[in-house]
């Protein structure tokens, strides 16, 4: 049985599509959780109660993190470390393998021009220091109490049906309804993101390859070097709608924060859009023959996807 912990987003449905090519039994574990495929069994938990993610990992042999939390570092601070406790607990109990979606907020700021796996981790915002302790308690359970997980990164996400993507909300959303679209601190610099049912494929690609545990993947992201002002150039030719954007600074940030919380809780991460944000998947390319989705599909996807 393999299992996915936080089902019901994007990458949650694609990989649970997925699954079927390896197993016939596919639990899908949250709150509320909803049948991707007609047999799929639904098990509603809540990740941060431990008694339920036990039962939930139960009988398991691969178990998929795909869970998020509100976008608030009171809320990372207080239910991360406990959230991810109780995952390593109920694997450890189940002698099942782990799988981590995880971000690159913990890479050191001069890092991001260039992300590797081997990208030196010492993060510059109080989200990233959250996101490093969880590396870490997964990796300290890999060396010291023998649990089997790999930590699975990925670029700024996108594609269909995905409608908290950054390029949805600033560029598609704005653009559907009539409005500018616009970008964080610089249109100019290059900016990668990883295609949802890319994702999805490569986590269960990687939680059906044995050898790949105790390791950080970055999974399969276009090596295409495009700038902010390309992908609105490229989303408003999809949508035959002129390209007009405007640009968000940190002051903005600072300021709209006071009415907009989310513009409060970005004002840290604004770093990532101040020079290039290039992320390197060739690790896993090479180990799986696997070539991503370009962009110019991907875009395509995304807007068809999302025509009201």
């Amino acid at each position: 049985m393999q299992t996915i912990l936080g089902a019901g987003g994007a990458t949650a449905i694609v990989l649970a599509k997925e699954l079927k090519k390896y197993t016939g039994h596919i639990r899908l574990v949250s709150r509320r959780p909803a049948r991707v495929n007609a047999d799929d069994e639904l098990f509603p938990a809540d990740l941060l109660n431990a008694r339920e993610v036990e039962a939930a990992v139960q009988g398991s042999d691969v178990v998929y993190l795909t869970a998020g939390l509100e976008y608030n570092i009171r809320v990372w601070r207080r239910d991360w470390p406990v959230l991810i406790k109780n995952v390593i607990n109920a694997c450890l109990k189940a002698n099942a393998r782990l799988v981590f979606l995880d971000n690159v907020y913990m890479y050191q700021a001069s890092e991001i021009p260039n992300m590797t796996e081997r990208s030196r981790v010492e993060p510059p915002s109080e989200k990233g220091k959250v996101r490093a302790a969880v590396q870490d308690m997964i990796f300290n359970a890999v060396n010291t109490q023998g649990l089997q997980a790999l930590i699975a990164r990925s670029a700024d996400f996108y594609g269909p049906d995905v409608k908290n993507s950054p390029l949805s909300i600033s560029v598609l959303d704005e653009f559907r309804k009539g409005k500018k679209a616009f970008w964080q601190v610089d249109a100019g610099k290059v900016h990668s993101f990883t295609y949802v049912p890319d994702i999805g494929r490569s986590l269960a690609l990687l939680g059906n390859t044995p050898d790949v545990c105790g390791e950080v993947w970055h999974l399969p992201t276009s090596n295409e070097r495009l700038t902010g002002k390309d992908f609105i150039n490229m989303i408003a030719a999809e949508m035959q709608v002129q390209p007009r954007y405007y640009i968000i600074s940190r002051l903005m940030m600072q300021v709209l924060g006071l009415f907009i919380p989310i513009l409060k809780e970005l004002k840290e991460m604004a770093y990532q859009y101040d020079r290039d944000y290039v992320f390197d998947s060739s690790k896993f390319e090479k180990k799986f023959a696997y070539k991503p989705v370009g962009y110019a599909e991907g875009i395509r996807q995304m807007v068809q996807s999302q025509v009201v």
